[in-house]
């Protein structure tokens, strides 16, 4: 191992590429304008690993994000993201925190949805929590596209979107989010708010 790995680490791309094999997906070299990533394929669904930058004025901050576009049967759209100091002052303040049924579960996070019914059917996946719970830090939502500047989605296409800040290199953390990302989508499909569907998406 040379030098700058013993200091940094891995590089990204080689961590990626071995996710790719282990995980039987796809590793798309990045270009100048674009950075790498890995699509992977579950049913009808394609699921796409890369990072993104912002700009603060002052700092570049890097995220790394998973998305999925999938088609919303019924337009449900949850977030679930852990507790911290801010969240708990917005529930002080009024901000929506659904209760779902399991005490340890409710404690750590922060949860909410257009459908508290759909919200308690979603997290009463076992395996669902068990995958959110491994993540150190998460942000897992269902929203539109990405903006005027990316893929335009049809009306009834939604996708299933987890995003951190940093750039995650750790290959085993990689593989449980691909395994939640499929596991939610199924989920999704079981208690009628998802299509198996090809949503004929294709992301930037």
């Amino acid at each position: 191992m040379n030098a700058l790995k013993e200091l940094f680490g891995p590089y990204k791309d080689d961590v990626w590429r071995e996710l790719a094999r282990e995980i039987k997906a796809d590793f798309v070299d990045g270009n100048f304008w674009r950075g790498s990533k890995v699509q992977a394929t579950v049913n009808e669904w394609t699921i796409t690993l890369d990072t993104y930058v912002v700009s603060t004025g002052k700092v570049y901050i890097t995220y790394t994000q998973m998305r999925a576009p999938y088609v919303n049967k019924d337009g449900f759209r949850f977030k679930i993201y852990r507790k911290g100091f801010f969240s708990e002052l917005g529930k002080k303040l009024g901000m929506q925190d659904v209760e779902i049924g399991y005490s340890d579960f409710d404690e750590q996070f922060i949860i909410q949805g257009n459908d508290d019914d759909k919200l308690r059917r979603l997290f009463d996946n076992t395996r669902i929590r068990q995958l959110i719970d491994t993540q150190t830090d998460i942000s897992l939502e269902v929203r539109d596209d990405d903006g005027w500047l990316s893929t335009h989605f049809p009306e009834d296409v939604d996708q299933l979107t987890f995003k951190v800040v940093g750039v995650i290199k750790d290959i085993e953390r990689l593989k449980q989010l691909y395994e939640l990302f499929a596991e939610t989508l199924n989920h999704l499909c079981r208690i009628g708010s998802a299509y198996e569907n090809d949503p004929n998406v294709a992301l930037n």
